[in-house]
């Protein structure tokens, strides 16, 4: 589904950030806007000396990340004497591996391939086949922390705890000698003598390149706030639109989910927009107090939240009994009442699903679960049939960006060369994970996507020419 670049978010975005984009010269007489020349507006910015009596490194990572840290390690492998930063303005890091996979971190996925995810799939595609699945292991396996393979394909560290990778991952930093800073949250990034100065909340540094990894706007409990896509945006770089991707869906409180709190079910989960399919999926869904959520809904929300913030009619059935079409079902439901005209109706529909779906699927129509199945009229017969194939979900809003898993869109793909990660309009500038338009299903392929980025802008960033 093609995306709009969004410009009202921008509009929004800086209007909010206020004093945050307005940067301070280097004689702190005067404010620019990020996106100004300095020179043109303080003389003070044109004195090459001044940048150089700044502190500086080779290469300032922006973001903490998965991403952050993965780049943070390819590039200390081979950094040859070079100094990299990180900056992240958290007061300690991994906030979102800690709390992925229900704390215990899904790293990666036996098997990824540019399908699993939505965006430019041919340039997603030469990105996974830059650093595989196998490597991924390997690299994990390096650092001391074994992955085990579970029966849907997700490799979680064999301690089941988010802590080990985390743990892992800053060892190897700080074995490698990357500096890590924290509590340096990053307000602008600007060019001057050839090179990148970095304004964070204790100063500033400048750098041979950069390499922004905020994350996208999920979770910005977390820190990955959206403040990197104005960054990327004041250096000249677009945004198409960004809306909560792997996030649970709410119903109107018409609907009987409450009744049906911490069940679940395989189903096939429908999603049409403007009156066009654009999403089938089977998976399981899990009814909650707020609506609905496990991996099926999570991995759909992405299409009916982009829809809304579009525009467009959304609308999400699914059908509860999924190995089943509406005319075998309807042939089962009249063999059922023939062989046993007076089971209750409950009693019938249980047999092919939880008896408290079955009792809130009667409730739902209005038909008392206790009627025997052969007194069903057959229109009521015909609305069960419906109900059980084709189930509206008459969803009111998504859970939001603080329970969403990854974000849908970013900086336009097309925009970075694939083989480096590094921007095609800003030499020096490199971007990766989240920030990217492309989004995975769940499963650990957000954090695969993560990994091969890193990886690749790291390397590359330190291997480019000073």
């Amino acid at each position: 589904m093609a995306k709009q670049k969004s410009k009202d978010f921008f509009v929004c975005w800086f209007s909010g950030w206020g004093d945050g984009l307005h940067l301070k010269s280097p004689t702190g007489q005067r404010n620019v806007d990020a996106g100004d020349d300095p020179s043109e507006t303080d003389p003070a910015w044109s004195d090459s000396s001044i940048v150089r009596s700044m502190d500086s490194a080779d290469l300032v990572i922006v973001g903490g990340g998965a991403a952050g840290l993965a780049a943070a390690i390819a590039s200390g492998e081979r950094k040859g004497g070079r100094r990299i930063v990180l900056l992240d303005g958290a007061k300690t890091l991994g906030a979102k591996i800690l709390v992925s996979g229900g704390g215990r971190c899904n790293v990666t996925h036996a098997a990824v391939t540019a399908a699993d995810f939505f965006g430019n799939r041919r340039i997603i595609k030469n990105v996974l086949a830059a650093w595989s699945v196998e490597r991924t292991i390997e690299w994990f396996a390096g650092m001391g922390v074994e992955l085990k393979r579970e029966a849907t394909g997700k490799l979680f560290p064999t301690t089941d705890k988010a802590r080990t990778v985390l743990t892992a991952l800053l060892e190897r930093c700080r074995g490698l000698s990357v500096e890590i800073e924290t509590g340096r949250r990053v307000s602008g990034i600007e060019r001057a003598d050839g090179r990148f100065v970095i304004h964070h909340s204790e100063g500033a540094i400048a750098a041979k390149a950069v390499i922004l990894a905020t994350g996208g706007r999920s979770l910005p409990r977390s820190g990955s706030d959206g403040s990197g896509f104005a960054l990327a945006h004041s250096l000249g770089h677009s945004l198409t639109t960004t809306v909560p991707a792997l996030v649970p869906l709410v119903l109107h409180e018409t609907m009987f989910h409450r009744m049906l709190s911490g069940l679940s079910l395989d189903v096939v989960l429908t999603t049409v927009v403007g009156g066009k399919p654009v999403d089938l999926r089977r998976g399981s869904l899990l009814w909650t107090h707020f609506g609905v959520s496990g991996p099926v809904v999570m991995d759909a929300s992405r299409f009916w939240t982009l829809a809304r913030e579009q525009g467009e009619q959304a609308d999400v059935s699914v059908s509860l009994i999924p190995e089943w079409t509406p005319e075998a079902a309807r042939a089962w439901f009249m063999a059922q009442a023939a062989a046993n005209p007076r089971k209750s109706l409950g009693k019938t529909l249980a047999l092919m699903m939880p008896e408290r779906l079955a009792e809130a699927v009667c409730t739902s129509l209005g038909t008392d679960a206790r009627t025997a199945t052969a007194q069903v009229p057959r229109g009521e017969r015909d609305k069960v049939v419906a109900t059980l194939t084709r189930l509206p979900l008459p969803v009111a809003t998504d859970r939001g960006w603080n329970h969403a898993e990854v974000t849908a869109g970013g900086i336009p793909l097309e925009e970075i060369n694939y083989r480096t990660m590094e921007s095609k309009s800003v030499p020096g500038l490199y971007l990766i994970g989240e920030m990217l338009d492309c989004d995975g299903r769940i499963g650990g392929f957000n954090f695969q996507w993560a990994w091969a980025t890193g990886y690749v802008a790291g390397r590359a960033a330190t291997d480019s020419p000073a």
